[in-house]
This record gives C-alpha cells, sequence and structure tokens, in this order.
C-alpha cells in the first residue's frame, strides 16, 4: 500500500466520509447529465477498448460506455458496493486514485468531474502511468468556471445533489497539471449548453449550438497522452508511398533524393492513369536503382486517396509516409518527420508549407488563401492546432493507420484526395497532431493536378461533412 503524506490522506478521508453517507441513487437532473456525458465518451472509445475510471462512483457512467473491459476505482466502499451491484459487467477496487495499486495496462483512463475532489491532481496524474501502454489516452471532464453560480443554484430545488468542498480549476491549470504528471494533452473540446437531456432542447443546445458557443458550455473535455517516450528495441522501418500521375520528369529524381531512413527505407509508386510516360518511367527506374527496395502498382480507383490506401495497404514499414511526387516538399525533409514519430513526440506528423519562405511561384495568392482559411477550420474542427490541411506529406505508424482505416465506417469514403481521410480519421482516435514545417518549393516538371475552384467546393463539403461527425454530435 502506497503511504501518502498526512495532509493528503486528511482530505481523501474527508471525501470517503461524504460519500460513504451520501445517497447511491442520483438526483435525475445528474442521471440525465452523465447520460450526455456517456454519448460523448462512447463517440471516442472503440467498443474493443479497455477503459479505467478514476472516481466512478455507484458507476453511472462506467455503466453506459460500451467499452470491452471495464474498470472502475472510487475510495467510497459504500459507492463500490452499489456499483458492483448496478453494473454486474464491470470490475470495481476501493482505491484512492492518488494511491493507485492496479498493475494492468489501459487503453483509456477516465476522470470525470472527480479532478477538483484530488487531494493532489499532480500526485494522481502521475500515478495514472502505472496503468499505461504507449498509445494509452487519458480523458478528462471537469466543469467551466463560468457555471459555478448556476451550479451552486441548481442544488437549491433538488436538480443537483449535495457537493463537498472542492476546486475550481481551469483549463489552464489543468493543463499545467498534465505537464507536471509527465502528460501531453492533444486536444480540448467544450460540450453541453443545456445539461439536462430534454428532448428537443437537448438537440437545439447541445448539438446545434454549442460547437458554436464553446466558451459558454458546461464541460470542458480535454484529452492526453503520455509525455515520455516509449523505449523501441530497434528502429522502425519506413515506407515512403509515393502517388504518381503525369509525374514522369519527377520519378528517378524521387529514388535519388529520398534518404535512408531508421530501420531501412522502401518506395512505394502507386500509378494513377497518367497521360504522359509515368508508369513506363517507374517501371525503368524500378530496374534501374536494385540497391532500393521498389515496390510499384498501377491503380485501377480513381484520385489520390485511392493511391494511398493501394500503397498503404501494399507497404511493409512500421512508419508510413505520403510524398507527393511532384517533389515541391522536398524528400530530403522527410527524416524531420520520422524523428517526430519515432521519439514519440506524436503520433501524427502533418507537413506544414505556411511557415517558411517559399519559391515565388509555388503557390497562387488564392491558393495561399484558401489554405490559411482551412487551417483556422480545421483546428476549430479537430480542437487541436493545424495550419495546414493540404500539404501532402503526412506521417504515422503503421498501427494507428490501421486503427483509423479499422473506424474509417464513422466518416465513410467520402475523400478523394486522402488529407482529409487521414486527419479526422486522427482526430477521432485522439491521435496527438504534430504540424512540420518544411521549406515549399516550386514544380520543375509538369503541371498541378488541383483544380482550384471543383475542388475547392469538393473541400467545403467536405468539411460540413466532417463538422456533423465531430462537431455537431
Amino acid at each position: 500500500m502506497t503511504a501518502l503524506p498526512e495532509i493528503t490522506r486528511q482530505h481523501l478521508d474527508k471525501i470517503q466520509a461524504f460519500y460513504d453517507a451520501a445517497p447511491v441513487a442520483s438526483p435525475w437532473a445528474s442521471r440525465g447529465y452523465r447520460r450526455l456525458l456517456a454519448h460523448h465518451y462512447n463517440l471516442q472509445i472503440p467498443a474493443e477498448a479497455s477503459v479505467l475510471e478514476i472516481g466512478c462512483g455507484a458507476g453511472e457512467l462506467l455503466g453506459q460506455l460500451k467499452a470491452a473491459r471495464r474498470v472502475g476505482v472510487d475510495l467510497s466502499p459504500k459507492q463500490i458496493e452499489a456499483a458492483r451491484v448496478q453494473v454486474p459487467g464491470a470490475e470495481f477496487h476501493v482505491q484512492a486514485g492518488e494511491s493507485l495499486e492496479l498493475d494492468d495496462q489501459f487503453d483509456y483512463i477516465i476522470i470525470s468531474d472527480t479532478l477538483n475532489l484530488s487531494a493532489d491532481v499532480q500526485a494522481l496524474l502521475s500515478r495514472l502511468h502505472r496503468c499505461t501502454h504507449r498509445d494509452t489516452k487519458l480523458l478528462l471532464n471537469f466543469q467551466n468556471s463560468l457555471w459555478r453560480p448556476l451550479l451552486s443554484l441548481a442544488g437549491l430545488p433538488g436538480l443537483r445533489g449535495p457537493q463537498p468542498q472542492s476546486s475550481w480549476l481551469a483549463s489552464s491549470d489543468v493543463i499545467n497539471l498534465l505537464s507536471l504528471g509527465g502528460w501531453t494533452p492533444v486536444c480540448t473540446q467544450n460540450h453541453l449548453l443545456f445539461p439536462v437531456p430534454i428532448p428537443g432542447l437537448n438537440f437545439v443546445f447541445n448539438r446545434c449550438l454549442a460547437p458554436l458557443f464553446q466558451w459558454f458550455c458546461l464541460t470542458i473535455f480535454m484529452v492526453a497522452r503520455p509525455a515520455r517516450a516509449a523505449a523501441s528495441t530497434r528502429p522502425p522501418t519506413v515506407s515512403v508511398i509515393i502517388p504518381a500521375r503525369n509525374e514522369a520528369g519527377n520519378i528517378e529524381a524521387a529514388v535519388r533524393r529520398t534518404p535512408n531512413m531508421g530501420g531501412g527505407t522502401e518506395l512505394v509508386f502507386v500509378e494513377g492513369h497518367s497521360r504522359d510516360h509515368t508508369w513506363a518511367e517507374i517501371q525503368r527506374v524500378a530496374k534501374a536503382f536494385p540497391e532500393h527496395k521498389i515496390t510499384i502498382f498501377q491503380q485501377t480507383g480513381k484520385g489520390k486517396g485511392d493511391a494511398v490506401r493501394l500503397g498503404f495497404a501494399a507497404a511493409t514499414g512500421d512508419i508510413l509516409m505520403i510524398l507527393d511526387a511532384d517533389l515541391t516538399m522536398p524528400p530530403e525533409e522527410l527524416p524531420k518527420f520520422y524523428d517526430v514519430i519515432a521519439s514519440g513526440q506524436a503520433e501524427f506528423a502533418n507537413g506544414v508549407r505556411l511557415v517558411y519562405p517559399m519559391d515565388e511561384k509555388a503557390m497562387q495568392f488564392l491558393n495561399l488563401c484558401a489554405n490559411k482559411t482551412f487551417s483556422l477550420i480545421f483546428t476549430w474542427l479537430l480542437g487541436q492546432p493545424v495550419k495546414d490541411t493540404l500539404c501532402g506529406t503526412k506521417v504515422l505508424r503503421r498501427a494507428h493507420y490501421d486503427r483509423i482505416a479499422a473506424n474509417r465506417a464513422y466518416f465513410g469514403d467520402f475523400d478523394p484526395f486522402g488529407d482529409f481521410d487521414l486527419l479526422f480519421g486522427a482526430a477521432h482516435l485522439n491521435l496527438k497532431i504534430a504540424d512540420v514545417p518544411i521549406r515549399y518549393k516550386e514544380r520543375t516538371y509538369g503541371t498541378t493536378n488541383i483544380q482550384r475552384w471543383s475542388h475547392g467546393w469538393l473541400l467545403l463539403r467536405m468539411v460540413v461533412f466532417a463538422a456533423r461527425k465531430l462537431k455537431f454530435v
């Protein structure tokens, strides 16, 4: 049993005494509020995942989650006894988070409206690492301080049960405590303008208006990941997928200029219905460079997104990279992306063309304006900063791509370009996205395959579609 400082023990004893004396059944409004919380958590947690909830009480939230394995801990024996009766399919333990003794590893750890009751938030967050693996996500929700007067009034008519004395934590406090506890925040989203699930009002306030008035929402949801880098027994291998359409003049340069990375690099060319001799050039280059590991395909479908999915499916590397065959993103920059993923700094590396000065003809003014606009929209959509959504270079581990592909049905096959499919999929799985600035160069062969107006309209339609899946839910 972990020994706790006396001041911590005294606070926890008070919290335990309060909940041992409190009723097990919550008021109807509190039960409805937890149904709303469970709705948002079920959107983020896959059905096959394992979940640990710290401060689970009588199991009202845990009992509504659809995860395959559910474990709850709480310091009140009375509440845990009730939880075992109400949620027979879950596992429960009488423990405080600050002295957590479980040695299991979980895919998700939830702390729902409990941080403010903790005797030592930093100690609690640090203790959780004993239950994590490399891809564990910590899911937090806590209440917006703007609602403090209203919540105090809600206790008068019995809409909200009695509460022990607690802290009020701002988002900045939680972010700082996460850092001190060895966690890196991934994203923050605010939900619930109307915390009682009344049909009609719930749809209007929580699904339609809350995404537009996030500062005023009651509940702040935050996702974090372990900050420590994962130890690796060997350097990961790399597959660079190069979709190529009408790019015959760039194929040999792509092979010559792509560095060898990690435990070895393979190049996967996917040719897509070119009008020039791109396919013949890919075949020639593959034979001319036998010292390189080169795999070649012709796609039967259409669009860059289809080519990327074909290349990813055939790739053998641990880390998957996309390199556009126009080479406007210099292949020499790829090791930057490798370092971000291999070191564990992030789980998804996204190229950014909008930081360093670019060649004069690399991007037209209207395209630049559109890219900056999409950057603002995506930062709002995803809950984490994304400065450039349409840079072709995106990098992630195969294991994470497999999870995105397995969950693709949530969005559907809606993206002919492949960029949004990966970004939305990564955000839906709460992967940490890191922007990697690159030097954007002018094309030296051929002309762009982008059709500014028709593709721009298609991108806007995809943004609206994704907003319905990520924000207005």
